[in-house]
This record gives C-alpha cells, sequence and structure tokens, in this order.
C-alpha cells in the first residue's frame, strides 16, 4: 500500500509538472514577468502629456522670458532693468529644476544639462572668454563656463555691489558674452521642445516593453541617476564635504545670488518627488507613475510597500532640509551639519529605490556608482 501510494503521488506531481510547463510555454512569457500585467505605455503617456511636455513648455516660456529681459537690460542698463533681468534669470532657473530630471531624447543627444548646469562656474575661464571673444560654447571645455551658473556670476558677482555690476557692462564684450548665454539657453530649450513634439513623443510612448533599451527601463535609471549624482550628491553632498572630506562653499548652486541655493534643491526634491507620484505638472491630476506600478506588484506578489518605503523616507529628508539657510553657501560656512543631515537623510531612500525598486520592477540599474556609497 505505502508503494502504490508514492507511485501515486509522482504521478501526480508529474502531471502537475507537465502543466506548468505547457502553461508557461502557451503563455510565451518568462516566468518572473506572469505577474507584471502593469500597462506601461498607460504610465509613459501620462509622463509625456501630464508632466514632461507640459514643464519643457513652462521651461521654454521662461527661457523666452528672459530673453526679452536681457534685451531690455542691453538696451538701457538701468538698475531697474537689471532686477528685471535676475528675476527672469531666477524663475527660468527654477524652471530649469522641473525638467533637468529627463536626460532622455534630444535632451541627452545634445548633453542639455550639461550646457545649462554645471557648477561650480569657471569664472577664469569665463572672464577669459569675454576678454578675447574667441569661443566656442559647442564645446565640452566651456560646459562651465556657460548656462545658468554663468549667468549667477555675471548678474550677481561681477562686482561688490550693483553700481559696479552695472559698470562691467559698460564693455561690449561683457554685454555680447551676456547675449550669448542667454541665446544658448533659449536656442537648447526649442530644440528639446521641438522634438518632443514633432515626434519624439510617439517614439516615447511606443518603446513600453520591458529591456535595458525600452523606455520605462531608461527613464527609471535616469530618474535614479539623477536623484543620486545631481540631487542628492551635487545640490548637497559634494558641498558637504561627503565626498572629498572638506567642505566645499563655493560648489553649492547659485553661490553669487546667495538666496536661491535652497530654494532651487527644493524645487528640483520636489519635482522628483512629484515626478514618482505621477503628480501632473499643473498639479490638477495624478497619472500612473512608479508609485502606482510599486504598489500593483506589491499587490501581485504579496510584497513589502516600498513606494511607501520611499515616500515616508523622502518627507524625513524634506523635513530636514527646511532647516537650512536660505543661502548654502553660508550654511556651509557656518553650520555644515545640517547639510550632512540632510545629505543622510537623502541617502537613507537610496537602498529603498536603488535596490529594491528595481528589482521589484524588474529594471536593471546601467550606471556605474563611482562616488562610495
Amino acid at each position: 500500500m505505502s508503494n502504490m501510494k508514492s507511485i501515486t503521488s509522482i504521478i501526480i506531481l508529474f502531471s502537475l509538472g507537465l502543466f506548468v510547463f505547457i502553461s508557461c510555454g502557451d503563455t510565451e512569457e518568462p516566468m518572473e514577468l506572469i505577474t507584471d500585467r502593469f500597462d506601461r505605455q498607460v504610465m509613459l503617456t501620462d509622463w509625456a502629456d501630464m508632466i514632461i511636455i507640459p514643464a519643457l513648455e513652462s521651461y521654454n516660456s521662461a527661457v523666452s522670458q528672459l530673453v526679452a529681459d536681457k534685451e531690455a537690460f542691453v538696451n538701457d542698463r538701468s538698475d531697474d532693468n537689471l532686477q528685471k533681468l535676475r528675476e527672469g534669470y531666477i524663475a527660468a532657473y527654477m524652471a530649469l529644476q522641473q525638467v533637468s530630471m529627463f536626460d532622455i531624447g534630444k535632451a541627452e543627444e545634445i548633453r542639455l544639462r550639461n550646457y545649462t548646469n554645471i557648477y561650480p562656474t569657471d569664472v577664469a575661464t569665463i572672464d577669459k572668454n569675454i576678454v578675447t571673444q574667441s569661443y566656442n560654447l559647442e564645446l565640452p571645455s566651456n560646459y562651465d563656463a556657460q548656462g545658468f551658473p554663468a549667468l549667477d556670476y555675471m548678474l550677481f558677482g561681477m562686482g561688490e555691489n550693483n553700481v559696479e555690476i552695472l559698470s562691467s557692462f559698460a564693455d561690449d564684450n561683457t554685454l555680447a558674452y551676456l547675449d550669448d548665454l542667454v541665446t544658448r539657453l533659449h536656442s537648447l530649450s526649442e530644440i528639446v521642445l521641438e522634438d518632443w513634439k514633432s515626434g519624439y513623443r510617439a517614439t516615447f510612448i511606443n518603446n513600453r516593453g520591458a529591456s535595458g533599451t525600452a523606455t520605462v527601463d531608461k527613464m527609471v535609471n535616469d530618474f535614479l541617476f539623477y536623484y543620486e549624482k545631481f540631487l542628492r550628491a551635487g545640490k548637497i553632498g559634494i558641498p558637504a564635504g561627503v565626498f572629498s572630506g572638506n567642505p566645499i562653499s563655493n560648489a553649492v548652486e547659485a553661490p553669487y545670488s546667495k538666496i536661491y541655493s535652497k530654494a532651487l534643491f527644493l524645487e528640483a526634491f520636489g519635482a522628483v518627488q512629484d515626478f514618482f507620484v505621477g503628480k501632473s505638472f499643473d498639479g490638477n491630476s495624478q497619472g500612473e507613475s512608479l508609485e502606482s506600478y510599486l504598489i500593483y506588484m506589491q499587490e501581485q506578489n504579496n510584497t513589502a510597500d516600498i513606494a511607501s518605503q520611499i515616500l515616508d523616507q523622502w518627507t524625513e529628508a524634506e523635513a530636514t532640509a527646511d532647516q537650512l539657510s536660505d543661502n548654502l553657501n553660508e550654511q556651509v560656512i557656518t553650520d555644515n551639519n545640517k547639510m550632512l543631515s540632510t545629505y543622510d537623510e537623502l541617502q537613507e531612500a537610496i537602498v529603498s529605490l536603488k535596490v529594491d525598486m528595481m528589482q521589484s520592477l524588474n529594471i536593471q540599474v546601467d550606471y556605474v556608482d563611482a562616488d562610495g556609497d
């Protein structure tokens, strides 16, 4: 009797195994993707139409206004027009924070981020370019002599006060360089926006698969890379001396205007969080997102609530960042521990993002981590 039960058990197990094998063959899907039927194309459509394109339109509009403010200043270099130009500069710089993470398509091809926001800016190269009037802003050697960091220096750092700064612009070479910087920002913005509207949107949405070259995989990697390298490290960690061992106060964003560095960081951090939860650029709706994708996978596989872990940690990080001075250059000098605490809170989310999220969504990290974290 015992032998008969054993034989019967073996037959049942074999039959079940055969059924599973046949079932897998019918679906023609890898086993690990059977529970992942999340509609990536819907999410990509929401990303494009609700977040990315509206953000690019807003940025382009802000840079267009910056062009107008620059023209007014060139025609009449008054104190009032200098102030209006500065206001246009910071409005466009804030708008850039909403699009900088989207380093895909034409933005990646033309290296938009490198040409708009590499800091600290190279003052020596800027001064040399102004004097010689011999430069090519398309060359990588001029990454850190253009963009918003260069404007920060020119509009706020070329003198001890407004009188001295206005005096600097009495020189035609200085005005010409200012004109070239603003014109280039506008040109790059136009190129990226036009590409999205003339065909790249369809390419972005239709590449809906699950592979290293698919849009979702590339976007998630770009998003993670931006958070880790440009938000966490660039805006906070590097000035705080996390990687060098010594604080570098002049490595903060916008050090010459002094009062905008915290605001720029918070704008970028807010954009990261809004993208994660699928909040539309106008703030009036919410679409499919990394959060909803993670919740879907959690429900399918009965796993941990990764999305809540990430969002809860970001709440802690934002609360810590709120304690920073508006002037991060000053913060590094007077109380760098608050900068280090902010970095630590941002860092706490890395495991949930880079390990837990990526594993849950079955996405491979496609960049090399070189900062030792």
